[in-house]
C-alpha cells in the first residue's frame, strides 16, 4: 500500500536539537506538506465527524518524556511508545475513547532518550529477560517512514542481551527492517482477519494480500513471528472465512519451522465506544447490539460488551482446533 503522507505536519520546538529533525523536515518539504512551527495542534474543522477525518491526517512531531513504563500483559512486561495513534481508521478500534475527539498522531523523535529509559528497566530487571510492547496505542510500521524510530529500535534490541522487543502491525511497509542484525530479539506480530472484517472494517490498512507478503518477507529474514487474529466476529459465512485465512497462513508459512504465537480476541464494545462509532462511521455494518452481548467487567475500569458464553467458547474452540490442526509449531498464548 501507499506510505501515508500527512496533510499537515506539527514541529514543536523542542525537537529541533535533535539531528534527525533537519531531515524530517526536508522530506516533508520534498511531499509538499505544509508544516506549522507549534506544539499546540489546532483542528475545528466544523464537527466531531470531520474532527476525526481531519485528526487522521494531521501530525505532530515531539517528544515522549515518559519515564515511568506500565505493565502491558499478556503482551510484554512493560510498554512504551514511539508514536501515539496512527492513520489506519478501523471503526472497532479499542482506542475510540482513549484518544479523544481528534487523535492525531504523534511521533517522537528523542528515541536516544526514550532506549535510555528501557536500558534502565532491563538493567533493574537483570538477569531476568524483560519484554516491551511498541505498538499498545499505535502501530509503528505506519509511521515509520516519518521517523525511523523502530529500525532503530530493532537495531538496540538486537544488540540487547537481556531486552527483548515486541510488535504489531496491520501495514506492509517492512522492507526497512529485512536487513537489520535482530539477533532474533524482535517479534513481529500482524494482526491478521477474514476478509469480511478487513475489507468492511479495516480502512487505510493493508490488505489481505499486502500482509501476506509481508508475512513472508518477515518469516524469510529469520524474525520470530506472531499473529493476533482480533477481532474475532460471528456473521454469516464466518466458519468458512477463518478457515481460509488459517490455510493461507500456512501456505505461506510452510517452510517457516519455528515457533508461531496465536493471540485471538473476540469482538467487544463498550457503551461509550459504541457512541462514537456510530457518530463516526454512519454506515457502520458493525455489530453492537448490547442485547446480544453479555456484559463484562474490564480490566481498565469498563463495563464491555462480548459474546454470549455459548458463543465465546465456540469462537474459541473452532479458531483454536483450526490453528492446532494446521500448525505444529504453533502456541496459542490466549484466547479473550
Amino acid at each position: 500500500m501507499k506510505l501515508f503522507i500527512p496533510d499537515i505536519a506539527y514541529i514543536d520546538p523542542k525537537i529541533l536539537k535533535y539531528e534527525s529533525s533537519k531531515k524530517i523536515i526536508n522530506y516533508l518539504e520534498k511531499l509538499n506538506v505544509p508544516i506549522v512551527n507549534s506544539k499546540k495542534v489546532v483542528i475545528d474543522s466544523g464537527s466531531p465527524e470531520k474532527n476525526y477525518a481531519t485528526a487522521k491526517k494531521t501530525v505532530l512531531f515531539t517528544t515522549n518524556g515518559q519515564k515511568k513504563l506500565v505493565s502491558c500483559k499478556p503482551s510484554a512486561d512493560y510498554q512504551f511508545s514511539l508514536s501515539s495513534s496512527c492513520p489506519a481508521n478501523c471503526e472497532y478500534c479499542y482506542l475510540q475513547t482513549t484518544q479523544g475527539e481528534k487523535p492525531f498522531m504523534k511521533i517522537f523523535l528523542n528515541i536516544e532518550e526514550i532506549l535510555e529509559v528501557i536500558q534502565s528497566y532491563i538493567d533493574d530487571n537483570y538477569p531476568k529477560i524483560t519484554a516491551f510492547e511498541c505498538s499498545s496505542i499505535t502501530d509503528p510500521i505506519a509511521l515509520e517512514h516519518l521517523s525511523g524510530n523502530l529500525k532503530r529500535c530493532i537495531e538496540f534490541f538486537g544488540k540487547s542481551s537481556k531486552g527483548r522487543l515486541r510488535l504489531v502491525t496491520k501495514f506492509d511497509d517492512v522492507d526497512p527492517f529485512l536487513k537489520l542484525n535482530h539477533n532474533k530479539h524482535t517479534k513481529f506480530r500482524f494482526t491478521v482477519n477474514s476478509r469480511y472484517v478487513i475489507n468492511n472494517f479495516e480502512h487505510n490498512t493493508a490488505d489481505f494480500h499486502e500482509r501476506l507478503l509481508a508475512i513472508k518477507k518477515i518469516a524469510a529474514a529469520g524474525y520470530p513471528i506472531g499473529f493476533l487474529i482480533a477481532p474475532i466476529m460471528i456473521y454469516d459465512n464466518w466458519k468458512e472465512e477463518y478457515k481460509e485465512l488459517i490455510d493461507t497462513l500456512k501456505i505461506a508459512l510452510e517452510d517457516y519451522n519455528d515457533e508461531i504465537s496465536f493471540e485471538l480476541i473476540q469482538h467487544r464494545f463498550t457503551k461509550a465506544a459504541k457512541e462514537l462509532i456510530i457518530q463516526r462511521f454512519k454506515n457502520t455494518k458493525l455489530d453492537l447490539n448490547e442485547e446480544m452481548r453479555l456484559l463484562k467487567w474490564g480490566p481498565y475500569g469498563k463495563f464491555k460488551y462480548v459474546y454470549k458464553k455459548n458463543e465465546s467458547e465456540e469462537i474459541r474452540n473452532y479458531i483454536s482446533n483450526l490453528i492446532n490442526n494446521n500448525f505444529d509449531n504453533a502456541i496459542i498464548d490466549y484466547f479473550t
